[in-house]
């Protein structure tokens, strides 16, 4: 089953479509999604979000067969987005084109643990798309399970600057966290970045919030390396975020109720651009009080420990989407992306997650809306930093 949705305001010179199909066959899939998505003859890029159950290979095959090799990039997720709601196991294609849109892709192995070079390398394809008056912007899917993320957004910095905003969110399979797929044009990746440099002759804009507000006075990060707190205020990091917190008896010993635990209590960091960019508390080591995250923890930096609930995630939602719209100066978008972290979707629920979406849809006036359910997400419209957790990310395109 599928179905595909295109904005009735996208004229000749722009337009943005979406399909999706539920087809357990990744080639039925893959052509259905991706003919729903081709509402016009003159795509400049496709845009792929699909589960990591599918074979990859088949998917993009018939993807490209349909579209006859449109520029291509995307990810495996942790659920799809699409207009008509999130889902687990499927497909969303996006379809953006006319004459209005330029886009320019690239790919970028990491290698090592240098990910600083693989986000240069992928952020280079800027150079080939031009920029039109809308501005640009440089939207980059990655490997959340490679190392620390925020090395991604510096070697992409190095290579945009300040004019140029940085979106887009890391890979999933499905919270398996074994292994997550990118792709590119007909090659199914791993361990890898890939990037489009996306302008355009209408607005952009982008929308981050995520929902959370402190709890407690902060605490200073005294010991931090490779992605793990050791102590806070001189005292094993665990331990002081049990005292912080009081949690119920079993998350002090044990490792899934912790977990659990977490999703609603992550760490937040305040930037030296005065942004407040939130860490999911992975997991901890009962043994040595250290606590595990996906990105840096800065040693020297000033923390919070947070809460939230469905009420304040949602809230978070209709902000980022008005903050996203607000470039637009009051006119319809032609269409959203939509970079949203599987750990927001376990507060919600089920039911939430469809309220989400549909207060998503709701923002935008019934346009198109693409995304997926992330291990972090990328949104950078200041300074060096733009990596996130537990957050959700809009983009924008009039």
């Amino acid at each position: 089953m599928g179905e595909g949705t295109k904005h009735p305001l996208s004229d000749t010179r722009r337009w943005f479509a979406v399909g999706q199909s539920n087809d357990p066959d990744a080639r039925v899939a893959g052509d259905v999604a991706a003919t729903a998505a081709l509402k016009g003859d003159d795509a400049r890029l496709l845009v792929v979000f699909c589960s990591h159950s599918h074979d990859l290979d088949a998917l993009l095959g018939a993807i490209n067969r349909r579209s006859g090799g449109v520029p291509l990039i995307g990810c495996s997720t942790a659920g799809e987005i699409a207009t008509s709601g999130p889902g687990d196991a499927g497909v969303v294609v996006t379809a953006l084109g006319g004459p209005g849109i330029s886009a320019a892709t690239a790919s970028a192995k990491i290698t090592g643990d240098d990910l600083r070079a693989a986000g240069a390398e992928a952020a280079r394809c800027v150079a080939a798309c031009s920029e039109r008056p809308g501005g640009r912007v440089l939207l980059l899917l990655t490997d959340g399970l490679a190392g620390d993320q925020q090395e991604v957004v510096r070697g992409a910095y190095s290579v945009v600057g300040a004019g140029t905003p940085l979106v887009g969110g890391c890979a999933g399979d499905g919270l398996e966290m074994r292994q997550t797929y990118q792709l590119h044009n007909d090659r199914v990746l791993t361990n890898s970045v890939v990037g489009v440099a996306l302008s355009s002759e209408g607005p952009m804009g982008i929308g981050v919030r995520h929902g959370w507000r402190r709890v407690g006075e902060p605490v200073l990060v005294t010991r931090s390396a490779n992605n793990r707190v050791y102590t806070l205020n001189d005292r094993r990091a665990l331990d002081v975020y049990l005292e912080h917190l009081d949690p119920p008896a079993d998350v002090r010993s044990d490792p899934a109720a912790f977990t659990r635990f977490a999703l609603r209590h992550p760490l937040g960091l305040r930037r030296r651009s005065g942004e407040e960019h939130v860490r999911f508390v992975g997991e901890a080591d009962f043994e040595n009080g250290s606590l595990g995250f996906i990105a840096e923890v800065p040693q020297g930096g000033l923390a919070w420990f947070m809460e939230g609930d469905e009420e304040s995630v949602l809230a978070a939602t209709d902000a980022a989407c008005a903050d996203a719209l607000a470039p637009l100066g009051g006119a319809p978008p032609l269409g959203a992306f939509a970079f949203d972290c599987i750990a927001r979707r376990g507060i919600l629920g089920d039911a939430g997650i469809e309220t989400e979406i549909a207060r998503v849809t709701c923002s935008t006036g019934g346009a198109p809306v693409s995304g997926f359910y992330t291990y972090g997400e990328i949104a950078r419209t200041q300074g060096q930093s733009g990596f996130h957790n537990q957050t959700l990310v809009v983009l924008a395109l009039g």
